[in-house]
């Protein structure tokens, strides 16, 4: 049974504490991901919301103070943007715990591991160690993937409240990456509750073609579940009825070992 992630206390403000242009341009570069490396006006209009004239004043701001290049049609972030997310990963205590312990689960079963935490409808890769690319597109820490139709996005989603859960699959892009893709709200909420009983969860192809995972909650030594765990590997390496008896053993033994040294 999983134990709901705690909240952070939310600090009340006014409207008149926070400068709107700020928050457009934070929202312009949210819209930036793995799988949109660049962005057209128009395209960057449309998933903000704003009209062109807003986001072409928050892309072109991007580009002068260097965090976004320009080829006259197309704008790419540049690696600055590193910047405003690198120190605050490095500061986290608990990328900087579970690295040691990834590095050693990936040389035991010689497959990648990761640990990611849950931002709105995203996961967010803490940490990571590689041993091989399985996906078509790195991954890193900071990389985002949808958490709808991730192991370890499943996880994260089965934790919370069903109310709470339902409610961010309602907002999120269910748009089908595969064939085997659920795309369904009620049958995602079907599997969470699955994913809730038995204590993990199974990817099987829904990410991306040839893509098996399988993760695990991270609790810490409180009893709270802080992030999740998963390992991945091609498809032809497991099938949905080994997956568990070859990998899930060590998994549940990291998470063991975490939740004794994680404060």
């Amino acid at each position: 049974m999983f134990v709901h992630i705690a909240l952070k206390g939310v600090f009340m403000t006014n409207a008149t504490d926070i400068i709107g242009s700020f928050a457009k341009g934070l929202r312009v570069l949210e819209c930036f991901g793995a799988d949109r490396p660049r962005l057209a006006i128009a395209e960057v209009a449309a998933l903000t919301g704003f009209d062109r004239a807003t986001a072409r004043r928050c892309l072109l701001t991007l580009h002068h103070e260097g965090y976004a290049a320009y080829d006259g049609k197309y704008f790419t972030l540049t690696p600055r943007v590193l910047r405003l997310g690198m120190g605050t990963l490095a500061a986290l205590p608990l990328p900087q715990i579970v690295q040691p312990w990834l590095d050693q689960l990936s040389d035991q079963i010689g497959q990648s591991c990761s640990v990611s935490i849950l931002d709105d409808t995203d996961i967010v890769y803490l940490a990571r160690a590689a041993q091989r690319r399985v996906m078509s597109i790195g991954l890193m820490p900071g990389s985002r993937l949808p958490a709808h139709c991730t192991s370890m996005g499943r996880i994260l989603l089965a934790a919370l409240p069903p109310a709470e859960a339902r409610a961010l699959i309602d907002r999120m892009d269910l748009t089908p990456r595969t064939v085997h893709s659920l795309n369904d709200p009620d049958d995602i909420m079907t599997e969470l509750g699955r994913v809730r009983d038995q204590g993990y969860a199974v990817i099987d192809e829904e990410i991306e073609l040839g893509l098996k995972s399988i993760a695990v909650p991270v609790y810490d030594a409180r009893g709270r579940m802080v992030a999740a765990l998963n390992t991945g590997m091609a498809a032809l390496h497991a099938t949905p009825d080994t997956i568990g008896d070859t990998y899930l053993p060590a998994l549940l033994k990291m998470q063991d070992g975490l939740r004794r040294v994680l404060p």
